[in-house]
């Protein structure tokens, strides 16, 4: 229990208990019987991934008509152009009544090939929604379909049995990538309306996440920044970018109406206008393309609308160089389906080539609260949120994580019904950490399902502290912590409770048991705030003494969190010089010395004996003496 180690300051069990009591094998563990014979040797298996081939499936049936084919057309243009690797094929289905093949598979080999691509979009909806000749029309369209890749939009309302065709497309070994209408477990979740729609970026930013590494991250595209506003007057804001990326940058511009004037300001206070930019009246799309390798540093955007009207700004780029990997953002859910009664959690992995970014700052805004949070284990770069206002139905989370000063900034934004499947391990945790400067990042995080019971959501308490500690100076305690919130990280705490003990194992299993501290004088800060706080105990700390402490916070329902972790501290005072030891130095200084009084004298007398009728100068004889009285005066 005494080991510094990360399981018993995070985790407060020990491994075995995690594994054999906490595990979702746990059941099967207590069962198992020691092996009768060695296991079989391991057999390896090395591969290498295909090109990639990627299927658009496009729903045009007349629901899509109006404002979201528009909206499909921009978000499919921006993966086409911007997000897909150099080298991929794809395709292009279109559904409603009937499937037609638009576009053929294609190589990614030129520009001219994205562009043909980009005009074989469909433009017009009409007809059923027939989502299983779409889905057997872009297999069909494969080949060989293990690991090929299918992006099914649709506006979600299917006029045939999407649960009978769903499965054989699964099985198929398939990657499937749904927006809107969701092909989860063989089963279709029919929905009124696609709300996702709604905005451009929100589809752009699910087109913009649909990517596979490679590994090959010099082509692999960064979405540095995904924004959107609804005015009749400016939108202004900045971009960060880092000296990691900077080329093949992009900004794409899109407006609900009319045709806006638009300003980007680069560090060095060059200014693009309409002028050096492109603009696609058919999509209502403006677009900048930064010429070679982008100038590092914060970029201005000033977009001004004399009508009301929605405006988005998507930013990608890529690597900067061949040998330097950019920043990413990758983002996990802690679970996939919630009925209230516990915190969904959003965990956004900050690192560049698995190295993490870290020294960070997390804040996250959701519908009226705004509150502020840090990286879940201290510097791994992987920084996470409570997420506990929930309504029902399916969503998922969009991640922002800025980089200003170096405090990174992370927004948790709800979005509905987009499907966007990733299962990343957590990656090893290098020692070194990164000096990054300012930066910023988009990400759109998994899919989950709500579903309420009806009463009331449960009281969450505070969160577990994780990071006391504690520091022995003389007779005086100092601890420090982060805040926890009222409602786990949201909200500030009623109270705190600090207790200590000479023995860690009965303060762990029996807090109430350990000696208190006087907290009267302690007000909880606000969540993620840093707290400290020194006392005085009533005893005489002896040298040599070892004391642990544990705090535990309490909300004004008088809800109690887990038990801190454990913090130790010991008083250590020096002890007395001892007697007889001098300054090492000094001894060496000392010999050599005495060894040069002792060789003048030696010359002064083999001079003598040698020669005892040579006169040595009084002069000679008094400076030698001189010496010999200077350097033990020196020595002594």
């Amino acid at each position: 229990y005494e080991a510094p180690n990360m399981q018993n300051k995070k985790c407060g069990k020990a491994t075995w208990t995690v594994i054999f009591e906490d595990s979702v094998d746990k059941d099967a563990l207590h069962s198992l019987k020691p092996l009768q014979s060695p296991p079989p040797p391991p057999s390896f298996k090395v591969v290498q991934r295909k090109q990639r081939i990627v299927c658009l499936i496009l729903d045009v049936s007349g629901s899509m008509e109006g404002s979201r084919i528009l909206q499909q057309q921009q978000a499919a243009t921006h993966f086409l152009r911007n997000i897909i690797e150099d080298q991929a094929r794809v395709g292009i289905v279109a559904l409603s009544t009937f499937a037609s093949t638009l576009s053929p598979l294609t190589t990614i080999d030129s520009d001219t090939a994205r562009e043909n691509l980009i005009k074989s979009l469909p433009k017009v909806a009409s007809g059923l929604t027939k989502m299983c000749l779409g889905l057997s029309q872009g297999l069909q369209d494969s080949g060989d379909a293990f690991g090929y890749e299918i992006i099914f939009l649709t506006d979600g309302e299917a006029t045939d049995n999407i649960a009978g065709c769903a499965p054989s497309a699964i099985q198929s070994g398939a990657i499937i990538h749904t927006l809107c209408s969701l092909l989860l477990n063989a089963v279709y979740y029919s929905m009124q309306k696609c709300a996702m729609l709604k905005t451009s970026n929100q589809l752009m930013d699910a087109f913009a996440s649909l990517t596979l590494s490679t590994g090959d991250y010099i082509n692999e595209p960064v979405q540095l920044e995904s924004v959107g506003a609804r005015t009749s007057d400016w939108f202004n804001g900045t971009v960060s970018v880092d000296q990691t990326v900077g080329n093949k940058t992009s900004f794409v511009i899109i407006y609900e109406i009319s045709f806006p004037s638009v300003y980007i300001q680069s560090p060095s206070g060059s200014v693009y206008t309409q002028t050096n930019m492109s603009h696609d009246v058919s999509q209502k799309t403006v677009t900048l393309n930064i010429p070679g390798t982008t100038e590092p540093g914060d970029w201005k955007y000033s977009i001004q609308t004399t009508i009301l009207q929605a405006l988005t700004l998507t930013v990608t780029s890529q690597a900067a160089q061949a040998d330097v990997p950019p920043i990413t953002v990758k983002t996990h859910m802690n679970q996939q389906f919630s009925d209230g009664t516990k915190p969904m959690i959003v965990f956004a992995e900050v690192s560049q080539s698995y190295r993490p970014v870290i020294n960070a700052d997390v804040w996250a805004t959701l519908e009226d609260p705004s509150f502020t949070g840090a990286d879940a284990f201290q510097d791994d770069g992987i920084y996470f949120r409570y997420f506990i206002k929930m309504v029902n139905g399916r969503s998922s989370l969009k991640v922002r994580v800025k980089n200003q000063d170096g405090q990174t900034r992370f927004a948790v934004v709800s979005l509905i019904s987009i499907l966007v499947q990733l299962n990343h391990p957590k990656p090893p945790v290098f020692e070194e950490p990164l000096d990054v400067g300012n930066f910023t990042r988009t990400d759109i995080g998994e899919s989950f399902e709500v579903k309420l019971s009806g009463t009331a959501p449960p009281n969450f308490p505070p969160n577990r502290i994780t990071d006391l500690s504690a520091v022995i100076q003389e007779d005086t305690v100092l601890l420090n912590w982060t805040a926890p919130g009222e409602d786990l990280d949201q909200g500030t705490a009623k109270s705190y409770e600090i207790r200590w003990s000479f023995d860690l194992k009965m303060l762990r299993f029996n807090f109430s048991n350990g000696y208190s501290v006087n907290t009267t004088a302690v007000s909880p800060q606000k969540a993620r705030s840093v707290e400290q706080h020194s006392f005085n105990l009533n005893i005489t700390i002896q040298n040599g003494t070892t004391l642990f402490f544990a705090v535990q916070s309490e909300d004004k329902q008088n809800a109690k969190s887990e038990t801190s972790n454990i913090a130790q501290a010991s008083k250590i005072l020096p002890g007395p010089k001892p007697s007889g030891i001098s300054n090492p130095d000094m001894n060496l200084t000392g010999l050599v010395i005495s060894l040069c009084v002792v060789t003048m004298l030696i010359y002064l007398m083999s001079a003598l004996i040698v020669n005892p009728n040579n006169k040595i100068s009084s002069q000679l004889i008094k400076t030698i003496i001189s010496l010999i009285f200077i350097l033990f005066n020196f020595l002594i």
